[in-house]
């Protein structure tokens, strides 16, 4: 019996994985705060859920997108390194653990970058909230010594796909006429097909020689101007309202979000996964959002 566990599985990422995973013929276990599933609390469920599995998948932690006020600040915080302390404390329980464990990190870890790539080799860590965050959670993952089971932490972008992430709320954007630029639009904008995510995972289980961090974000980045022109015209919409940043700070007070998420210029490239053979299915953002925005019509 193939097994895979993913924890904190039940959002837009998880449900994907979920699936093609149980196409595979893999009976999924998923931890999360949802009743069906195996409580955080429940520590010999854990435990026994990752005997003898293939794989684990950590996904949990808060919402990022919320206001940046101290409560939330400590939830987020407080969510990743706890649910991947127990993950870790939970593996060194297994008389068979899983082979391989692959947690998430974040992309945003590299600083703001309109001046050139960050790579695994050449980037520069960031500063401020999210910077800390990502470095606590990495250094956590890695901090906890597992002999039996190799360890992956993966510098996800923003991640595109047809059924959810932040594609709905950009696509409601370009419907009613607001796919404009975002504050100067010269900000970049690093992302990932969710299959490409998928693949990337299934690409690093078989490859037992790989460990360590990985950016996990296409090799095509673009700018938020070239991301919204070319949404508008897959969406056959002819012009876009802009959004400079003042008007972007009044509207995350009013919808409890912080401009970073748009603001930030993530610029990341995928060196280590390209230089170890990985091929990307969705490289370009045509390709990507012609297979979003067309998804139910195929």
């Amino acid at each position: 019996m193939k097994k895979i566990v993913l924890a904190g599985g039940t959002g837009f990422i998880g449900t994907y994985f979920e699936k093609n995973f149980k196409e595979m013929g893999y009976v999924v276990k998923i931890i999360s705060r949802q009743k069906k599933h195996i409580s955080w609390e429940d520590k010999a469920g854990i435990v026994e859920a990752l005997e003898n599995a293939e794989i684990l998948i950590n996904l949990a932690g808060r919402s990022v997108n919320c206001r940046y006020n101290e409560t939330n600040k400590k939830e987020i915080l407080d969510s990743r390194v706890r649910t991947t302390t127990l993950l870790g404390e939970s593996i060194l329980k297994c008389k068979n653990p899983p082979k391989i464990w692959v947690n998430s990190s974040t992309a945003t870890i590299y600083r703001h970058a309109e001046d050139r790539p960050m790579t695994e080799e050449h980037g520069e860590i960031g500063s401020g909230f999210s910077v800390e965050v990502a470095k606590v959670w990495e250094k956590t993952f890695f901090n906890i010594k597992l002999p039996k089971t190799r360890k992956i932490a993966l510098r996800i972008a923003i991640v595109l796909g047809p059924d959810g992430g932040v594609m709905v709320p950009y696509k409601n954007l370009t419907r009613f006429g607001l796919g404009g630029i975002q504050g100067t639009g010269n900000q970049k904008f690093s992302w990932i097909h969710v299959e490409d995510l998928f693949q990337i995972i299934l690409f690093l289980k078989d490859r037992e020689d790989l460990e360590g961090g990985f950016n996990c974000s296409s090799p095509g980045p673009v700018s938020n101007r070239e991301l919204m022109q070319e949404l508008r015209r897959v969406m056959n919409v002819p012009f876009g309202l802009p959004s400079p940043k003042w008007m972007l700070e009044l509207g995350a007070v009013f919808i409890k979000t912080e401009t970073e998420l748009v603001l930030k210029s993530r610029w990341v490239l995928p060196e280590r996964l390209e230089r170890e053979g990985y091929v990307f299915k969705f490289g370009t953002l045509q390709d990507t959002l012609e297979s979003i925005v067309n998804y139910k019509n195929v």
